[in-house]
């Protein structure tokens, strides 16, 4: 299998980290992570990559946490941030992708809160949006991990959002409730992390879940909608124009609070979430290719809702 592994820089240039590992003799594991949940676990699931092989960490988070965010530095380290641990918190963990350790930030977001959402500028910085009502956007340089928080945040205060990124170019956070559910999506460009708005989301709502085919589109899945409740619906959003479609095959079933992922190149992958009878063990995939869904037949084990999401793909340009 060829893989070709790394970031682009905001010249466009490609920086191989994957090259980088093969000199250092580094181990990189490709795969999806799905961490913490309801009703409040420290658990991390891991789907490796290409074959979607399950298992669980066996360090999990620093506490058990629901409704945290996730990004990811490709290459290096999974970011899982804020959440609900007994009350809000502002712990941010790191989970080394060379060996699946974790650490705890020194410095942790700049509030502690939950339902926020994460993105991710590979290789340059993390982004975590929202949450508890909040327009605060902190960003954590990978260089250092250390904080700082945009001058301009989302554009209204919101829980419940969705955020995802086109590596070298944006961030978007998508949906979410501000005093009502929303259709707004947020666009944050990485060469000066100013806000613009981009095409909104086919209908409002919350509690949805994002991942990206780097450098082709976005794909926004689930949540809850004031009109209908309860969707399958997946958006995906072309980074050519913003422009947006919706997916004529969905989720497998109508939910919320389910967590994103993808294999960038291959595939997205959103897991876990609520159908109104408890978190479930469902993870569907949507080939790139075509954008055809499939359903692991290994999901989480146990299943759970609330949950944060984030990879190490074999591919990111």
């Amino acid at each position: 299998m060829s893989v070709r592994y790394g970031s682009r820089s905001r010249s466009g240039t490609m920086v191989s980290t994957w090259l980088n590992g093969l000199v250092s003799g580094t181990a990189f594991s490709y795969a999806a992570y799905f961490a913490g949940g309801a009703t409040a676990t420290d658990q991390v699931d891991k789907f490796a990559f290409p074959a979607d092989i399950h298992s669980v960490l066996a360090v999990g988070l620093s506490a058990n946490t629901t409704s945290l965010a996730g990004a990811a530095n490709a290459g290096s380290a999974a970011y899982f941030a804020g959440g609900y641990s007994g009350s809000a918190v502002d712990t941010v963990d790191k989970l080394a992708f060379v060996d699946d350790s974790r650490s705890t930030l020194g410095t942790g977001l700049s509030s502690a809160r939950g339902g926020l959402a994460g993105a991710a500028n590979s290789g340059t910085a993390a982004y975590f949006a929202g949450g508890d009502s909040a327009s605060t956007v902190d960003k954590f340089a990978f260089s250092d991990d250390s904080r700082s928080t945009l001058g301009t945040g989302l554009s209204a205060g919101k829980s419940g959002l969705g955020g995802t990124a086109n590596s070298g170019t944006a961030a978007y956070f998508a949906g979410g409730y501000a005093g009502g559910y929303v259709a707004t999506v947020d666009k944050f460009a990485f060469s000066d992390d100013s806000r613009s708005a981009s095409t909104a989301l086919s209908g409002d709502r919350g509690s949805l879940a994002g991942a990206s085919n780097s450098g082709t589109a976005a794909y926004f899945a689930g949540g809850y909608s004031s009109a209908t409740g309860r969707v399958a619906t997946v958006d995906k959003f072309a980074f050519s124009d913003d422009s947006r479609t919706t997916l004529g095959t969905g989720l497998s079933s109508a939910l919320n609070y389910a967590a994103g992922a993808a294999n960038s190149g291959t595939a997205a992958y959103f897991a876990g979430g609520t159908a109104g009878s408890g978190g479930v063990t469902t993870v569907d995939k949507f080939a790139f290719s075509d954008d055809s869904r499939t359903t692991l037949a290994q999901g989480l084990d146990p299943g759970r809702d609330s949950l944060a999401g984030a990879a190490n793909s074999e591919t990111l340009v």
